[in-house]
């Protein structure tokens, strides 16, 4: 495993389409996977796409029992994640301060849909299939938009809700 360098905005890769994976099983998947989570939980990530560390896949990790960047949120299950797809199951949205390693040391108030469905395959090909409600439904959202070339201030709707963390912690 190996902590990789982790792409920041405005490199063009980011918002790029990923590919979906056609291979499970393999050695290379599995290398990818182990590198992502070293990553992340180096980093005090609750999630990370692929695209994030420069390979162009429909590959996503999250997770999270307890963060320092996020403290008061619900422990979410450690996942793999291969091309997933999301349901929205309910008009309610939610928002949240996101932020993104990606995006070093910035939060922005997004809204998103606050119950989802969603579904993909583990590492192995098998099928995932999962409903997520409050953080848990906003970090697998927020780490599918990478798979899109999305990011989180793409997302946001009133820009003055953008800023440094260290900033914006009074409002938090």
């Amino acid at each position: 495993m190996a902590v990789r360098q982790i792409l920041r905005m405005g490199d063009p890769r980011l918002q790029q389409v990923s590919e979906p994976v056609s291979q499970f099983a393999t050695n290379s998947l599995q290398e990818l996977v182990d590198d992502m989570l070293e990553t992340m939980l180096a980093n005090h990530g609750a999630g990370l796409a692929a695209p994030q560390i420069g390979v162009m896949q429909r590959v996503v990790i999250f997770g999270v029992e307890k963060n320092v960047r996020y403290p008061n949120i619900q422990p979410v299950p450690q996942t793999v994640l291969i091309n997933p797809e999301i349901e929205v199951l309910s008009e309610e949205t939610q928002a949240f301060w996101e932020g993104c390693l990606s995006i070093p040391d910035m939060r922005g108030l997004v809204e998103r849909p606050a119950h989802i469905k969603y579904r993909g395959y583990d590492i192995n090909g098998q099928l995932i299939e999962r409903e997520a409600t409050g953080f848990h439904a906003i970090v697998v959202q927020h780490e599918c938009d990478h798979l899109d070339g999305i990011l989180y201030p793409m997302q946001m709707t009133d820009m003055s809700q953008f800023g440094f963390a260290e900033e914006l912690a009074s409002r938090e």
